[in-house]
Parts: C-alpha cells; structure tokens; sequence
C-alpha cells in the first residue's frame, strides 16, 4: 500500500520557541488517525505547518503528499493537490457565501448548487445557511458542520481536522461521524482526527490512535489506547 500522507522527523516553532519536536507519522489510503494529547502539546500547530499557515516555522524534518514534498508548496496548491484542513474554530469571510467559496475553489457551477444541498442535508446543516456569508452568525455546531459540507463538495485525499468534535451536540456528532465515514468509504479518504476526547471514536472508527505530548507521539495504538489515557492521563504516557 502507498503511504499517502508521510511526515518524517517534523520541527517547528513559533517566535523562539520549538513547538514541534520530532513527529513522525505514516498515514495510508483509507485509514483514520487519532492524535490525542493535552492543551498546548502542539497538535494545532501540526495541522497548521501541513496546510501553510502563517506563523509557524518548520526548522527540520519533511512532509509528502502522495509523494510530492507537501512543504515545497504555497497553502492553495496543498490543498489542490488534495489536503483538507478543518479548523479547530472556522474563521467568518464577511461577504462570501459557502457556494461562493466552493465554486471559487474550482468546484463546477452546474452541479455546486445540488451537491452542497446534498451534502448539507446528509450532515445534517439547514439549507438555508448555505446562503449567509461563509459562517457568519451560525453557532459552533452549525460551522463544524459547514466545514465538512465543504469537505464532502472538494473531496480532498487526506482531511486534517482540528477538534471537529468541539461544539458538537450528540445527534451533530453522530451525523458528523457517519458522514466521514462514508467518505473514507466512498472516496478512500485518508483522515487525521485531531481530539482530546474518546467520544469521537464512538462515531469515527480510528485505524490508530496516536499519544501527542510536548511537539512529538510519544506511543501509538488501537482504540484501548484511548481508553487508557482516558482511564490515567496525559502523565502516565510521559
């Protein structure tokens, strides 16, 4: 099998200060990766160095994409070349609509207006929203579940999500995860499942589960793993 997503000995920081310490993580068509660590570990800071976000500066290591080295390239021709970022708290464009921004991201016009009402209505988001500025005034939930109508229209290969489960009531949680995972059935999307909780593999069915504590996993495993750490902490890991 062909490792789609490929990180090899990753540092980076921010200001003076080394977030990233050595990550390491192969990821495969198909397959669901948890990473799970404590506030500040450095796990939003992974997920914003693999889309190109500013900030961020990556002082070792590499990234591939189905073979193309990921870092090489500008933030828009990572995510042309297939990677997705779900983010942790969806920022508000003021003036752009979701169909907007989708038919901006090269998605066809004839068949966006169907396909984002499918979408929308298979994770469970009201229609209607479509048509406000791109989350502008819909609550946690309802931007959490935007982002994966987008998710769904784009079809990337390798979706990175930053606490897709923060701010999702149960029945939000149960459409989000059931929608994912039909993708990784449907398209053999690959995903990389930032979360502090268990709950979330309740409704996601993670390949691995991946221990993330001071900028590096420190263990990976099945789902026990995650039962384990809920059981004893972040401390028993160290």
């Amino acid at each position: 099998m062909t490792d789609l997503l490929e990180i090899q000995g990753l540092h980076a920081r921010v200001g003076t200060k080394e977030i990233l310490r050595g990550v390491d993580l192969v990821v495969g068509p198909g397959e669901i990766h948890a990473v799970m660590g404590p506030n500040g570990s450095g796990k939003s800071t992974l997920a914003h160095v693999l889309a190109g976000r500013p900030g961020p500066e990556v002082t070792a290591g590499r990234a591939f994409l189905n073979g193309t080295d990921l870092l090489a390239l500008p933030p828009h021709e990572r995510a042309r070349a297939g990677l997705f970022l779900g983010l942790q708290h969806p920022i508000e464009v003021p003036g752009v609509t979701t169909l907007a921004a989708l038919e901006h991201a090269g998605v066809p016009l004839a068949q966006l207006a169907a396909t984002v009402q499918a979408s929308a209505e298979e994770v469970g988001l009201r229609v209607d929203l479509l048509d406000r500025p791109l989350n502008v005034g819909l609550s946690g939930g309802e931007a959490k579940r935007n982002e994966i109508v987008q998710l769904q229209v784009l079809r990337p290969k390798v979706a990175v999500l930053d606490e897709i489960d923060s701010g999702l009531d149960v029945d939000a949680l149960e459409d989000v995860g059931a929608t994912l995972t039909r993708a990784v059935a449907t398209w053999n999307l690959s995903v990389v499942a930032i979360t502090h909780f268990r709950r979330l593999l309740d409704v996601l069915p993670a390949t691995s589960v991946h221990v993330f504590v001071d900028g590096r996993i420190v263990e990976s495993g099945d789902k026990s793993l995650a039962v384990r750490l809920e059981r004893d902490g972040y401390m028993s890991f160290l």
